[in-house]
């Protein structure tokens, strides 16, 4: 029997010496080959998915295999319900389904419903722990606690606080039990949150981060709710997830079910008290950790990351229908083809990627600046040619590439204030420190041409930098464009602070590409060298420091 929700109320300061942990932990690894052997063996099934953002339906989804890329068709919430009820019906009463966040947005499907589509579908889905993440502020709080509050499920998230009062936003953590054994879920969310999302966003709520508050929960849980198994569900992204796995917060935590950063693991990476999983995005996998458990007590597991092929997992007509009535209203203008490309677009690259190309290659085009810059992320399905046509782009597609649609805004920066912007930036990215990581993925830009090194230091990573075919200098201004974040001072221009003579444009992105498209289409996007580091070459996908962990 599974038991449902739990509330936290309070508790008293439990101390538990990381002695008890380590022995406990030590006494899994030294039995668990002698007591997979007994005939009592309890296996529960833990099922993952993460970063979904919005994608309702099949889309081609980008492989690394023998070193060069190639496509295949995954996803598909319908197809998901269909390997959910395989899993249920392989493991009846011993299968728990949870989600890492960045659900509700990411499409065009969920943008212009404010994802008000998600819950009759979600419940469908029948998940039994879902926590926000760092994109599920994207319609402002009240939208975003309507939609989770709609949801017949249990949604934690322990670090989200109403700004005023400071009460929580959602309970800290869910407990179920099966056949004797309790398992424990606590959720994260991203504190940088304000920082990494147009700020308007998370107006009026507040983020608490990895902490001794934390710990104390963690510790009190363990022992409080007498949990067999205890998991951490963070949306803080693969580095500081493999860096939480050996800190001393998780002394008490057995695993923790990474999201965020899209990365496809495999293998659980070991740290020195948990281990880490996350299973890719886009609703292309599903996670499948298996615990094992004789006479209570855990012994081993095995992970897997288990590809939503809908030719394996054909879509469950329910789901499917539910799916086709959400989309009905916005299908005839979503479907509409706005352009053509003959070369594949995609984002997953860590450094440069023909989609983003595109996308700045339009801004520049459209304002005459010197150089037009993009938030760096991993949005956008590929769009991929067939048969040597050149493959339709529609406004769907374009939401997928650009899930906000603000207006343009341009400026004047010297070329100093340029470089220590991209410098900052570059060591989100590159910081040998997990804990100064978030996102993953350079800025993007066109109208310049940058050669760093990746392995020095914030400050000294930029080799050169070039504008219009000469080197750029200190004391020039040259103009940049970029989009609007709300909730931004003025002057301030994709996290680059002091911009002067800043003008917010009529337009909107979506328009500028919609316009760039109907002017140049069939386009051909490729990566043209605008951004370049010898140490990853072209075809970097992950830097994850201190594991083995490669994507593919």
């Amino acid at each position: 029997m599974i038991i449902g929700k739990v509330a936290i109320k309070g508790f008293y300061l439990i101390f538990l010496t990381a002695l008890l942990v380590i022995s406990c932990k030590t006494e899994i690894k030294e039995t668990g080959k002698a007591a997979e052997e007994g005939s009592d063996t309890l296996r529960i099934s833990i099922l993952q998915t993460a970063d979904i953002h919005g994608q309702l339906d099949p889309h081609p989804e980008l492989f690394w295999e023998n070193e060069q890329i190639v496509y295949k068709e995954r996803g598909g919430l319908a197809s998901i319900k269909t390997l959910f009820e395989r899993e249920r019906e392989a493991n009846p009463g011993r299968t728990l389904i949870v989600d890492g966040g960045d659900l509700i947005q990411g499409s065009g499907y969920a943008t212009l419903s404010e994802g008000r589509i998600f819950p009759e579908i979600i419940n469908n889905l029948g998940y039994d722990v879902i926590i926000p993440g760092n994109w599920e502020v994207v319609y402002g709080k009240e939208i975003m606690l309507e939609i989770m509050n709609a949801y017949d499920t249990d949604v934690i998230a322990q670090n989200m606080f109403h700004e005023q009062g400071k009460a929580a936003l959602f309970p800290p953590f869910s407990v179920k039990e099966i056949e004797g054994i309790r398992i424990g879920f606590v959720g994260i969310n991203d504190p940088d949150v304000p920082v990494r999302q147009n700020p308007i966003f998370s107006k009026g709520i507040e983020f608490s981060g990895l902490d001794d508050h934390l710990k104390s929960l963690l510790d009190t849980l363990k022992v409080e709710q007498k949990l067999d198994v205890l998991f951490l569900v963070t949306h803080i992204g693969i580095f500081k997830q493999v860096e939480l796995a050996s800190d001393r917060i998780a002394e008490n935590v057995d695993y923790i079910l990474g999201n965020d950063t899209h990365e496809r693991v495999r293998k659980t990476i070991q740290g020195k008290y948990a281990k880490v999983t996350e299973p890719g995005a886009f609703g292309s996998f599903v996670g499948k950790l298996t615990l094992k458990f004789v006479d209570g007590k855990l012994v081993k597991d095995e992970y897997e990351l288990l590809d939503v092929d809908p030719s394996q997992y054909p879509p469950d007509e329910e789901t499917q229908a539910i799916i086709d009535n959400a989309k009905a209203p916005y299908k005839s203008y979503l479907e509409t083809v706005i352009g053509y490309t003959k070369t594949p677009m995609f984002r997953y690259l860590t450094v440069e990627n023909p989609m983003d190309n595109l996308i700045t290659d339009a801004a520049r085009w459209k304002t005459g600046v010197d150089i037009s810059i993009s938030n760096g992320f991993r949005f956008g399905n590929p769009i991929v040619p067939v048969s040597g046509e050149p493959a339709p782009i529609t406004r769907a597609n374009l939401w997928n590439m650009i899930p906000v649609n603000e207006k343009v805004k341009t400026g004047k920066a010297t070329g100093k204030q340029i470089r220590e912007w991209l410098e900052k930036e570059m060591n989100n990215v590159f910081s040998k420190d997990p804990t100064e990581r978030f996102g993953g993925w350079l800025i993007r830009f066109s109208g310049m041409k940058v050669l760093f090194d990746s392995q020095n230091e914030m400050g000294d990573r930029i080799i050169s930098i070039t504008v219009k075919d000469r080197p750029m200098a200190d004391d020039e201004y040259y103009s940049i464009s970029a989009c609007v974040r709300p909730g931004d001072p003025i002057d301030n221009l994709c996290r680059m602070p002091d911009v002067k003579e800043v003008e917010v444009k009529a337009y909107s992105i979506h328009e500028v590409v919609e316009e760039y498209l109907k002017e140049h289409s069939p386009v051909s996007p490729d990566i043209d060298g605008r951004a370049y580091c010898e140490s990853l070459g072209i075809y970097s996908f992950s830097t994850v420091p201190q594991t083995d962990y490669k994507f593919h």
